[in-house]
């Protein structure tokens, strides 16, 4: 924001003072990340600086079927089936919570948001001794349910703020010319709160995708996801093939955060045209 013409020295110079305090806080966080990313196109078989040359060859390592290309599919397979799971169930309970009040919503809220404020090796562990007594320990179901649990919160919360600014009347409206409340909600509010909807899912798949602690817990090797291999690599074969997996992660979280930013634009916009 630019400072108006009759500022004083004084602010000019916490103006520029806090533009500068704000560059260096965001290099100090985005430069551990950057820095990796050239080592994945190095052609040494370690991990170095200055490089030696560029070379594609830990890509090609990262494309072979076993181990990147298992932990990956893997991956995809329980974020989706936990994107789904979290999705309806978070979506559920935000539209529950706002559409009516009593004395124990905020205690319900507290307990659907609770995943987010327990350490989450509390949470690994406890649903590592309840799954292993029913069987679920080191299967895909096993895993799928505890990232849901985790991702849950993720979309009420995201749900819940665009629901904050959804106009109800509309809803009234389409009962009083006779829709039953469900095909009310999928017929008036779902589409309204698309975006909201979508930008939780990202967040809930983002969740489930990045996740290593409950899987270090619950996962065994045939359950192995990608950050969980790649704990296993940094333990056991470190190289530049999981620099280079990194890198791919990377550019797949920023590509997905900045879908999230456009669904929120995309909200914003379809909120003030209904006002």
């Amino acid at each position: 924001m630019a400072l108006p013409r009759y500022a004083t020295p004084s602010q000019r110079l916490w103006h520029w003072a806090f533009r500068i305090i704000c560059i260096l806080v965001f290099v100090f966080l985005v430069a551990p990340i950057i820095v990796i990313i050239p080592i994945s196109v190095s052609s040494s078989s370690i991990l170095n600086y200055p490089l030696p040359g560029l070379s594609w060859q830990w890509f090609e390592v990262i494309f072979t079927p076993y181990p990147w290309m298992l932990s990956l599919e893997n991956s995809i397979i329980i974020a989706s089936a936990t994107t789904v799971l979290a999705t309806i169930l978070g979506t559920l309970a935000a539209y529950g919570l706002t559409s009516v009040e009593f004395r124990l919503k905020p205690l319900l809220m507290a307990l659907l948001l609770s995943p987010m404020m327990v350490p989450l090796v509390i949470t690994a562990l406890a649903a590592y001794f309840v799954f292993a007594r029913v069987g679920l320990a080191g299967t895909f179901t096993g895993m799928i349910l505890a990232h849901t649990v985790l991702a849950v919160p993720f979309v009420v919360i995201t749900v819940t703020a665009t629901l904050q600014g959804f106009d109800r009347n509309m809803v009234r409206a389409a009962q009083s010319l006779g829709a039953r409340p469900i095909i009310a909600f999928f017929t008036v509010t779902l589409p309204m709160i698309t975006p909201g909807v979508i930008s939780g899912a990202v967040f809930a798949f983002v969740t489930s995708f990045d996740e290593i602690v409950v899987a270090l817990f619950i996962a065994s090797p045939a359950q192995f996801t990608l950050p969980r291999q790649l704990f296993s690599g940094l333990r056991d074969n470190l190289d530049p093939s999981i620099v280079a997996i990194a890198t791919l992660l990377i550019v797949v979280s920023v590509s997905l955060m900045a879908v999230v930013e456009l669904l929120r634009w995309r909200g914003e916009r379809l909120t003030r045209a209904a006002k």
